[in-house]
């Protein structure tokens, strides 16, 4: 079984949570030794320039990981328009490489037309795709908010997309729903890391029957000791970590910092990540309301994944305050592999993932003021930290995450997993 794995952008480029998981779930399939994997990142003008004659790179990384310079992408209908440049050369490779399953892991920069175009490259191939967010759903970044006020979207329709573009006119939203809907009919298997997306997809109108809930899992390094705790001070050191901005709700957590200074509360909240691409009057009010904290909230940036164990040895709790429908974000994983509850919006993914009492703590999403309280509590309340991190259930390995993956993979070509032969061939014999 030879697996291609497509992904938009590489993590040594852009450490987003789909890249990171991707990637780790082709170096695992890699590490088998028996799974043959070409690992294909596509990426476009801010990462990379194409060079001369040719759209594949490498990615510096091995010769099983290459790049594919993607840039003739239209962000309304998904597409990749490159069809004589950038399609040519996948093209070229896929038939070269000649995988049994090609895994899809975003439509972004790759185009949801290249789904037929795969399909007539390598017939025998068998298509899945993982959803990671909303992107087919919503042109708005995946986000599911609506514009300009940020209000969480429950049922996309031309109409409602039209209101918050509206330059863009019903009938193409409904053209591009249709299009997407015919491209997407050309996938063996969806692939939902939480049953709320699932269901999302399923209330748009993919199939049921060809979606699968396959839970995200890392590769874990050893896990963080608890922080040794200050006589008298509680468990009040805070974190985010990831990528800063509005959608994850990184301003609300600083005016629930912000109340929580104003009435003498002891705390530090630590934010660690970057506003890479964000609008200027965001990072300027980012950094103003930091400062304004007087040292209690503090802006460390850029971090790699493999420092994670340093900066959660000093944390206690990890916050996630987004105001859109989160999937299945591995900065949970992260902080329930190294026993930190989290605290976080009360819905989508996050709510699926943080059991409210018992591993972690719910507010109201978009409250400053529900979250100061929540925090206030954490702070504050005897044992109720040891309560939550002693209820944290073990996170999924990515070892594991890859068995899921080969079994599917197997399900789709219709080859017998090395456990089911031997008791077939039992059956057999006592038959």
């Amino acid at each position: 079984m030879r697996v291609l794995h497509l992904v938009h952008n590489h993590p040594s480029l852009h450490a987003g949570g789909t890249e990171i998981f991707a990637h780790e779930l082709f170096a695992a399939m890699r590490a088998t030794g028996d799974v043959p994997s070409l690992f294909v990142a596509a990426v476009d003008d801010l990462h990379r320039q194409p060079h001369p004659g040719t759209r594949l790179q490498s990615a510096g990384a091995g010769e099983d990981e290459l790049l594919l310079w993607a840039g003739h992408f239209d962000r309304f209908q998904l597409n990749q328009t490159d069809t004589e440049g950038t399609l040519f050369e996948l093209g070229e490779l896929v038939e070269s490489f000649a995988p049994d399953v090609i895994h899809l892991h975003h439509l972004l920069l790759l185009g949801a037309n290249t789904i037929a175009f795969l399909r007539r490259v390598r017939p025998s191939a068998r298509l899945v795709l993982t959803l990671h967010d909303y992107y087919p759903l919503c042109h708005r970044d995946g986000v599911m908010l609506r514009h300009p006020g940020n209000e969480r979207c429950d049922t996309p329709t031309p109409n409602r997309c039209n209101q918050c573009f509206p330059e863009i006119s019903p009938a193409r939203f409904r053209i591009r729903e249709l299009m997407l809907k015919a491209h997407l009919a050309g996938i063996d298997r969806f692939v939902a890391p939480s049953r709320f997306l699932r269901d999302r997809y399923v209330a748009w109108g993919l199939p049921a029957d060809r979606m699968v809930v396959l839970g995200n899992g890392r590769a874990l390094p050893p896990a963080a000791e608890p922080r040794a705790e200050t006589a008298g001070k509680g468990r009040n050191r805070f974190a985010i970590l990831g990528n800063l901005s509005p959608y994850k709700g990184t301003d609300v957590a600083l005016a629930a910092a912000r109340r929580l200074a104003a009435g003498g509360v002891d705390f530090t909240l630590d934010v660690f990540g970057s506003p890479r691409y964000q609008a200027d009057a965001f990072v300027a009010r980012l950094q103003d309301d930091v400062a304004a904290l007087d040292g209690r909230a503090r802006l460390h940036g850029v971090y790699r994944p493999a420092e994670v164990p340093a900066l959660l040895a000093e944390v206690d709790w990890v916050v996630v305050p987004s105001i859109w429908w989160e999937n299945a974000p591995l900065v949970v994983e992260e902080a329930f592999h190294h026993r930190r509850p989290v605290i976080c919006s009360a819905i989508g993914g996050l709510a699926e993932r943080v059991r409210d009492g018992v591993d972690g703590l719910h507010f109201r999403p978009g409250d400053p003021v529900a979250l100061a309280d929540v925090m206030m509590r954490a702070a504050s309340e005897p044992l109720l930290w040891d309560r939550l991190a002693g209820a944290i259930r073990p996170v999924r390995s990515i070892d594991a995450v890859l068995k899921d993956h080969l079994a599917l993979y197997r399900a789709l070509l219709g080859i017998d997993t090395p456990v089911a032969r031997p008791e077939r061939r039992r059956r057999a014999a006592a038959g």
